[in-house]
This record gives C-alpha cells, sequence and structure tokens, in this order.
C-alpha cells in the first residue's frame, strides 16, 4: 500500500466553515477524487483510518465533518468504543443534528465540497466518486442526483431510511442520477427493512440507473465501523472489495 498524507482543512459554506479531513497518496502527482460521507457518529479517528486505505489505493479523499453547524469534530464526546449502551447515550445528542440537516442544507453543502474538490490541487479534474456510511449513503445518493453531472460512482453502505415514503426520502433523486451506483446492505438492518430495499430497487431500475444491490448476511447496522459493536471483519472487506471495484472502472 502507498503512503499517504493526510491534513486538516477548512472549507467556507454558506452556513459557516466545515472542518474536514484531507488525505491522498504521499507524491506530487494528482489523483481522482472522493468524497466520503462520514456514518452518525461523525469524523473520528477510525473515519479517517478508513480514508487513508482509500487514499492508498491511489485516492484523493476528502471527509466533511457534516455536522459542522453544532461545532468542529468530534461534535459529541465519544467512547474509543461504541457498544450498544454507548450507542443510545451518543444518539440522544445525534439525533438532533441529523434531523437539522435537511436534503436543501446538506445537498447546499454537497455542491461546496465538490467545488473545493475541483479546485484541490491534488485532485485530477473530473467526475468524483463517492461513498458514504449510515446517513452518509442516504448523502452519496442525493448528492449523485443533485450534482449528476458531477458524480462519477456512488456506493453506500449500512444506508440508513434510504427508501422511506417520505416526499423527500433519498431515492426520490433517482431520475436525476447519472452515475453508477453500488449499495451494499447489512442483513435484516432496522434502518431500512426489505420493504425499503425494495422500494430503492424498484426506483432506480424504473430510472435506469445502472446499479448493483447486495444484501450482506449476518452483517449489522454499521458493519464497517471497527470502533463499534457492529463492526463485522468479513463484510467490511467486502465492502472494500465492492468499493474499489466500482471506482476502479469509473473514476
Amino acid at each position: 500500500m502507498a503512503a499517504v498524507r493526510g491534513t486538516a482543512v477548512d472549507i467556507p459554506t454558506q452556513d459557516g466553515i466545515a472542518d474536514a479531513y484531507l488525505v491522498h497518496p504521499d507524491d506530487t502527482d494528482r489523483h481522482p477524487a472522493v468524497l466520503l460521507y462520514m456514518d452518525a457518529f461523525g469524523l473520528r479517528p477510525h473515519l479517517r483510518g478508513m480514508a487513508d486505505r482509500l487514499a492508498a489505493a491511489g485516492y484523493t479523499v476528502l471527509v466533511p465533518n457534516v455536522f459542522y453547524r453544532h461545532g468542529r469534530a468530534p461534535v459529541v464526546d465519544l467512547p474509543e468504543f461504541l457498544d450498544p449502551t454507548a450507542r443510545s447515550a451518543v444518539f440522544e445528542h445525534i439525533a438532533p443534528m441529523a434531523q437539522e440537516l435537511t436534503p436543501e442544507r446538506a445537498m447546499r453543502d454537497a455542491g461546496t465540497y465538490l467545488d473545493w474538490l475541483a479546485s484541490c490541487a491534488q485532485a485530477t479534474d473530473g467526475p468524483v466518486g463517492i461513498t458514504g456510511y449510515c446517513l452518509g449513503a442516504g448523502l452519496a445518493l442525493r448528492t449523485a442526483g443533485t450534482h449528476p453531472g458531477r458524480v462519477a460512482a456512488a456506493a453506500g453502505f449500512h444506508g440508513a431510511f434510504l427508501a422511506t415514503e417520505a416526499p423527500d426520502s433519498p431515492h426520490t433523486v433517482a431520475g436525476q442520477v447519472t452515475a453508477e451506483l453500488y449499495f451494499g446492505h447489512a442483513d435484516q438492518d432496522h434502518a431500512l427493512p426489505p420493504e425499503q430495499i425494495e422500494r430503492l430497487d424498484k426506483a432506480l431500475n424504473e430510472a435506469g440507473v445502472r446499479h448493483r444491490t447486495e444484501v450482506y448476511p449476518g452483517a449489522q447496522h454499521g458493519y464497517t465501523q471497527a470502533d463499534t459493536s457492529a463492526y463485522d471483519a468479513e463484510a467490511a472487506e467486502r465492502h472494500w472489495a465492492a468499493l474499489l471495484d466500482l471506482f476502479g472502472r469509473t473514476l
């Protein structure tokens, strides 16, 4: 794996300064850009490690703190390991922040992140790749539909509430998506029950979106996150294989 160089960056937005983590191969070349959307627990050492691994595969990766309106990361105090008891306590603080991140605000931010990457000296020109986890999977899908010409590929893993009956559900942007999509769903996920998976696939099929959907047997919601009790090493490695395959073909 290639050596990487990571640094903290600040991104001016219409609503303040979004703190973020930028990492890229430790060389002087430009590399395809990837926007990595965090899970609900936010920008923390584990997510930086995931970004480092992606960068080592040859990408320039930006991980914004999407909750920046509530402060710099870590926005809430997190234990080193999130077991079920800790998760419940943390979610009491996170839930209001997630609710306040409306689709309008999130997609206004997305445009800013894409603009920032377009001007990044370490990133190549052209459409970007996106990967998102938990709530980040919904942000990845929304960004692909809201900024279609700027996204070549987008992936979502253990996504939450991707295809609800709400009029602004993430799956409603399917008709605007031009990117290739991949979804790795957790098995028996409370945040994405089978009926939502079916609704998502139906919307993507009807819109003619190039996509692949897989359910990872036995994997819990959050299976990619090694600092939580939901982590599943086998499923996490499957996610890496699928993600690198997608980006290798499209970026």
